[in-house]
């Protein structure tokens, strides 16, 4: 089966063509700019990318542009459309509404739809992407596969706030936790790999990127993790603050004089690793920096570090115990700076990093000594995989 994964944002989208038998991927690619001017990235397994510039008034035109590069003579990864058998799509918030992947339907789409609140810049995208490939391509079925799903199996302790329980009644207010894809895939393919007793596990998986959450998993189920109702909240991420006091905003806004989306914008955009440092998002930049003597981007890295031991030894506490710690996505895959600095806050644990092993990147590696009484490991994740499992499952009836 050819499952088409779909990841559409506000302004962009990710792609890849797999083929569910082998787990290949046939092409992959991702349009930018759209509504703006529009670029199209298009890569065939085995050929270069091919770069596109036209014009992407909507992600109509974006999702065309696609297709119709699938299937070009040249290079196209299939003769037909009528060889895409499913379509796979990322939709990033479900509410209460969906605890796992879903077929869509005219009922999906509206129970997502009241979901929009929850991720406004998110959801009506993600929508947008459903739509489009229901007109262009109809009759082919479609998949959504949700970031909060896999976190719906935290208990009320770990997912209500200490605000009035009106607020969750009426609004639903409360954590929800995002990256579900990426912690539901790292978090089984650990078990696999390091031989864990699927029904006897506790797995911490630390997805470190531009944005970062850690989760707490227990025989497969997620019983914690660090986002909450939006994915500001927890760990300090690239450009978000996670965690702070809520009054600072207050008080900054009353210095500054500044509104309400001012205040949100500081927060998303300004905050972070970014703000924080004054130079860069990018742990590339700010370890750069830092070895050149920048105190500002070395105290950025320390935070970041500190905050990750933190958390895991919570979700140590929370599990009374811990198996396995893993890492994932960008930096968690590629900076074994950051993993050898958490993981030293972590000596209680009876952890010890091999230098050796932590230099390695782009595939499953134990990165702990042989007598460490914890495994720690890099695993790369693969949201688009996960989806295409998804979506196959619930397509075959499977």
């Amino acid at each position: 089966m050819n499952v088409l994964v779909i990841n559409c944002g506000s302004s962009s989208l990710k792609y890849q063509l797999i083929n569910s038998d082998s787990e290949e991927v046939l092409a992959k690619g991702l349009c930018e700019r759209i509504g703006i001017d529009g670029r199209l990235v298009y890569q065939k397994e085995g050929c270069d990318k091919e770069i596109t510039e036209a014009p992407m008034p909507t992600h109509k035109e974006a999702i065309q542009m696609v297709l119709d590069a699938l299937t070009n003579d040249k290079t196209g990864a299939i003769k037909s459309l009528s060889e895409v058998d499913a379509i796979g799509h990322r939709i990033v918030h479900g509410g209460e509404k969906f605890a796992k992947s879903a077929i869509i339907t005219d009922e999906m789409i509206a129970a997502v739809e009241e979901c929009n609140d929850l991720a406004p810049l998110h959801n009506p995208a993600n929508l947008i992407g459903i739509r489009v490939c229901q007109e262009l391509m109809p009759g082919v079925p479609q998949v959504g596969v949700f970031d909060t799903a896999f976190h719906q199996t935290m208990p009320p302790k770990a997912y209500l706030y200490g605000l009035p329980l009106d607020y969750y009644k009426k609004y639903k207010v409360r954590r929800y936790g995002f990256h579900g894809t990426s912690h539901s895939y790292v978090s089984k393919r650990a078990v696999e790999f390091l031989g864990l007793n699927p029904e006897d596990s506790k797995v911490i998986v630390c997805h470190l990127g531009n944005g970062s959450s850690i989760s707490a998993v227990r025989n497969g189920k997620c019983v914690d993790t660090t986002m909450g109702l939006t994915p500001l909240e927890g760990l300090i991420m690239g450009t978000r603050s996670g965690n702070i006091d809520p009054a600072i905003m207050e008080y900054v806004a009353k210095k500054e004089n500044m509104d309400l989306p001012a205040i949100m914008n500081v927060l998303n955009k300004k905050s972070g690793l970014q703000g924080l440092s004054g130079v860069s998002s990018d742990m590339r930049d700010l370890e750069a920096a830092a070895d050149g003597g920048n105190e500002d981007a070395q105290h950025a890295v320390e935070v970041l570090c500190y905050e990750i031991a933190k958390f895991v030894g919570g979700y140590v506490a929370a599990m009374n115990g811990v198996d396995a710690i893993v890492f994932t996505a960008g930096i968690g895959e590629n900076d074994g700076r950051v993993r050898k600095t958490a993981c030293s806050y972590l000596g209680y644990l009876g952890i010890t990093i091999d230098d050796e092993a932590n230099g390695k990147r782009g595939e499953d590696v134990v990165i702990s000594t042989a007598d460490s009484k914890v495994k720690v490991a890099v695993i790369p994740t693969n949201e688009e995989l996960a989806i295409c499992r998804d979506t196959v499952a619930l397509v075959s009836g499977k």
